[in-house]
């Protein structure tokens, strides 16, 4: 790789007008501000950024937008996720076309058929380009877990160069880490944490993807710095801030998953006045009433928001 990824990477999350079109305003008003709280890269259309509802123009769309508002500040990565390889294919065609840094891919989905097919599909996509690929360890939604010995056997055949999990598996992702060092740090691994930043970076992690980092970039930069400087009490001492900073996702009620997590994003992004509106894709209702005033308590408890 030529470019170096490490540090905090945030999810950018895909801002939508009430009715639905892309907030193309908003999301450089976003990018300009996590570039400026000192970022050191940016994903977009992953997870948090909508990529599952995104149609093809969609995409286009956003990654259009972050390369004109970025200009090269900082390395971007940007999610080809999709059922099958082929499909994935014409996605890394795309992002080549718009000059990203390199790209995040799960493993297959919907069709599914062992680590052999998994293996495969990883060294299909490294045949189809020659971007830095990382592999996205995300079973909760692919419905496969990328095993230790499969990434470290495709890291040191140059296959993938990093790895962004978001496995929720802290144990394997800790032998991932030891291995990683083991066989002379063919990967970087980034965690998807939010609230256990700390451990991954005690762990080993390179760096942090985590959603909140929308919201609070600044707290995750504070975080990383301290790491780099060997200050775990101030490690510490940010992420149980930031783990209380992290119930804007976790307050609503009568919502669950996507529309709880990142419409929680939204909503916090919203009340600073980033986001013109919190509206969510179809079929996700954005948070309103006592769930939009759930995320403000949260903001204002945390001098993110003045009461």
């Amino acid at each position: 790789m030529t470019t170096q990824f490490r540090g905090v990477v945030p999810p950018v999350v895909t801002p939508l007008r009430e009715d639905r079109t892309f907030d193309e305003a908003s999301f450089d008003k976003q990018i300009n501000r996590m570039i400026d709280a000192g970022v050191h890269g940016l994903f977009v259309l992953g997870s948090s950024g909508e990529v599952a509802f995104s149609t093809d123009a969609r995409r286009r769309e956003v990654l259009a937008a972050t390369q004109r508002v970025v200009q090269g500040r900082v390395p971007v990565l940007a999610g080809v996720i999709d059922t099958q390889t082929e499909r994935v294919i014409e996605h890394i065609r795309v992002c080549e076309e718009y000059g990203v840094d390199g790209i995040v891919a799960t493993a297959p989905f919907y069709a599914l058929g062992g680590e052999a097919q998994v293996e495969r599909h990883f060294r299909a996509l490294r045949e189809a380009t020659d971007l830095p690929i990382f592999a996205y360890d995300i079973p909760v939604c692919v419905h496969t877990k990328l095993s230790v010995d499969l990434l470290i056997r495709l890291g040191k055949d140059g296959v993938i160069q990093g790895v962004k999990d978001s496995s929720g598996d802290d144990v394997s992702f800790r032998l991932l880490c030891l291995r990683n060092k083991e066989e002379g740090h063919p990967l970087a691994l980034f965690t998807g944490h939010e609230v256990v930043v700390d451990g991954a970076y005690m762990s080993g992690a390179d760096g942090s993807v985590p959603g909140l980092g929308n919201v609070d970039p600044e707290g995750y930069v504070r975080q990383w710095n301290a790491y780099e400087a060997g200050d775990w009490e101030a490690v510490r001492a940010e992420q149980d801030r930031l783990a209380d900073v992290m119930k804007v996702a976790m307050s609503a009620k009568g919502i669950s998953g996507y529309g709880a997590g990142v419409g929680g994003f939204k909503t916090a992004l919203q009340l600073l006045g980033v986001f013109e509106s919190n509206q969510m894709p179809e079929p996700v209702s954005a948070l309103t009433g006592e769930n939009v005033e759930a995320v403000r308590a949260v903001l204002v408890r945390n001098g993110l928001l003045e009461g």
